[in-house]
C-alpha cells in the first residue's frame, strides 16, 4: 500500500492521539471478536510467504490467517468468485470486501442504485464469513461538496450487509454531523494510521466495532507503532468493544505476514487470547526493511 508513504519514518511522530470522547462502546468488560489480516492473499504481493509447492494461496493463507481485508472487490467480483472464495476458507474464516470503483471513485456514490444491488447481491453470498464491508472514498472527495451523496447512499444501502466507511480528506472530521450521520446509521469510521496521513488519524468509534487499516512503512519503528496498537486495544477492552478487525499493510506488502505475526502474539501474550500465529514465510526481522 502506497498511501501515506513517505521516505523519512524516523522524523514522523507516530504517537496515537487520545480516543475521541464521544467513541461508542457498550460500556461491557466482555472478551471482543478480534480479526487480523492482510489486504491480499496474492503470492507475488507475498513473496516468501507460501511454502514452495502452495497450489492454491487463499487455501494456505486462510489457514494462517481468521480474516482478510478483501481489496480484490474493488477492481472486480462476480457471484461465481464470490462462491469459490468462501468455499476455500474454515467456517470461522471472515472477508471485508471493499465496493467496487465504479462505486466509489468512477460514479462518486451518484445514480448507483444498480452497481449497489447487484454488488450487494454478490457479497450477500459470504453469507456467515461477511465481515463488513468498507467503503473507501477518493482523496478529492469532500465533505461540503460530497456529504449529500454520502448521505443518500448510506440511507439507501441494504442494512443487512454491514458497512464501514474511510474518508481520506481530513474536513470530513471538522463538523460533527458526519460523526453522528455514521452513528445513526450504525455505520463504522475506518481508521488509517498511515506515516504520511497522520491528519486522517481520527481516533472515534462510531459503533462499537472498530475497523484499522494500519500501513507500515519497512522501518523499525513498525513495532513499536504495533506496541501503542496492542495497549490502546487493552484500553478497549476495558471500555467494552464488540469486535475490533485489523488490517496490516506495508510499502512493501511481503512484510506484512511477520508485522500480523508480532501483533497477533502480543494479543495472544497479553490478553489471553489463542489467535493464530501466522507462518511469516522467509521474511525475518533482518529483512523487513
Amino acid at each position: 500500500m502506497k498511501f501515506g508513504s513517505i521516505p523519512n519514518p524516523e522524523a514522523v511522530d507516530f504517537t496515537l492521539p487520545p480516543d475521541h470522547l464521544e467513541s461508542k462502546f457498550n460500556g461491557a468488560k466482555t472478551k471482543p471478536l478480534i480479526n487480523v489480516g492482510c489486504a491480499k492473499w496474492n503470492r507475488q504481493d507475498l513473496k516468501g510467504f507460501y511454502p514452495r509447492g502452495t497450489k492454491d494461496e487463499l487455501i494456505y493463507y486462510a489457514t494462517q490467517f481468521n480474516s482478510i481485508e478483501l481489496n480484490a472487490t474493488f477492481y472486480n467480483f462476480s457471484k461465481e468468485q464470490v462462491e469459490k472464495w468462501k468455499d476455500k476458507t474454515p467456517n470461522d474464516f471472515k472477508f471485508f470486501p471493499k465496493v467496487s470503483q465504479t462505486i466509489s471513485h468512477f460514479k462518486r456514490l451518484r445514480d448507483t442504485q444498480y452497481e449497489v444491488e447487484e454488488y450487494c447481491d454478490a457479497m450477500s453470498l459470504f453469507e456467515e464469513k461477511l465481515g463488513m464491508v468498507f467503503l473507501q472514498l477518493i482523496d478529492n472527495f469532500r465533505w461540503e461538496r460530497n456529504f449529500d451523496n454520502l448521505k443518500r447512499f448510506v440511507e439507501e444501502w441494504p442494512k443487512a450487509i454491514p458497512l464501514a466507511v474511510e474518508v481520506r480528506s481530513s474536513d470530513w472530521f471538522d463538523d460533527p454531523a458526519y460523526y453522528e450521520f455514521l452513528e445513526k446509521n450504525n455505520v463504522s469510521h475506518v481508521i488509517t494510521d498511515t506515516g504520511g496521513r497522520r491528519n486522517l488519524l481520527h481516533m472515534r468509534l462510531t459503533t462499537p466495532k472498530a475497523f484499522i487499516r494500519y500501513v507500515g512503512s519497512n522501518h523499525p519503528s513498525d513495532y513499536s507503532r504495533l506496541d501503542d496498537w496492542v495497549k490502546r486495544i487493552g484500553e478497549w477492552i476495558d471500555k467494552g468493544i464488540d469486535e475490533i478487525n485489523f488490517f496490516v499493510h506495508q510499502n512493501m506488502e511481503k512484510s506484512s505476514p511477520l508485522l500480523s505475526a508480532y501483533f497477533i502474539e502480543q494479543l495472544n501474550m497479553q490478553y489471553g487470547y489463542k489467535l493464530k500465529v501466522p507462518n511469516a514465510g522467509s521474511q525475518t526481522f533482518e529483512n523487513l526493511f
